[in-house]
């Protein structure tokens, strides 16, 4: 983790160099409950932070999660951490040209970093893609080569979509928005995985405080569907495919 802290610092200097600006930035405060997952305990609660922001050269997008498990068995941590942070360097905004091609609208460099407390640290390489879909409010889609610093768990190579959609209800909004992550073409016997993270919001801020706060506070729920989780093959004698339902309140500041 203290890699992790080194890592996060080192990407907030990133808008400095060459005098670049930030054009936006977004910082918030999940809270999760939920239960049904498997590998680890049943029940779990969790705490997120996440960070997002745009700048001249690209954006970066990182999190952290406290995991706290209930009814953990002594031989079992009661705790877990894990954090990513990912950065991506837009070809457009280096070069100051318009890279559409299709519903394409941009394509990067995209780097990320992986690290937790059982995880093994990996980093990741690849190209991203930006794109103009109808109905998406965005929509990117980063392929990457992934890359252990043991060299023993989860090579092979990773497809990342990321969304959002917002579907406007009454005096307030619903946001569809997530994540997957697909792991295939490993080069050990870790097993391909499929990792679906989606949630569904209503924003209680813009519907009691109006819209000078939208965007501030949501409640839902987060689905999280994984295959093989953590690449584990299904002959182990216990179930390695998860689906499981969390709800959630989340604040943005």
């Amino acid at each position: 983790m203290k890699k992790f802290g080194l890592s996060l610092a080192a990407l907030a200097l990133l808008p400095t160099f060459a005098n670049a600006e930030i054009y936006w930035t977004d910082q918030s405060l999940s809270l999760l409950y939920g239960d049904n997952f498997e590998v680890d305990p049943a029940e779990q609660t969790t705490l997120t932070f996440e960070t997002a922001g745009g700048w001249s050269y690209g954006d970066w997008f990182a999190f952290y999660d406290h995991v706290v498990f209930r009814d953990a068995q002594p031989n079992e941590l009661e705790t877990a951490n894990y954090a990513e942070i990912g950065t991506r360097f837009s070809a457009g905004k280096i070069f100051g040209k318009d890279l559409s091609l299709g519903p394409i609208t941009d394509v990067s460099l995209a780097l990320q970093y992986e690290t937790g407390d059982a995880a093994a640290e990996t980093f990741l390489y690849g190209v991203g893609t930006d794109w103009k879909v109808p109905g998406f409010t965005f929509l990117s889609v980063n392929l990457y080569k992934r890359s252990n610093t043991d060299g023993d768990a989860n090579e092979g190579w990773q497809l990342t979509p990321v969304w959002r959609m917002d579907f406007p209800v009454g005096n307030s909004n619903i946001v569809f928005d997530g994540f997957i992550d697909w792991v295939f073409s490993q080069d050990n016997d870790d097993e391909e995985h499929f990792h679906f993270n989606p949630q569904l919001k209503y924003d209680l801020g813009m519907a009691v405080m109006g819209k000078d706060k939208a965007n501030k506070l949501f409640v839902g729920i987060e689905y999280d569907y994984w295959t093989n989780k953590y690449g584990i093959p299904d002959v182990v004698p216990f179930e390695v495919d998860q689906s499981a339902l969390s709800f959630m309140v989340k604040y943005h500041f």
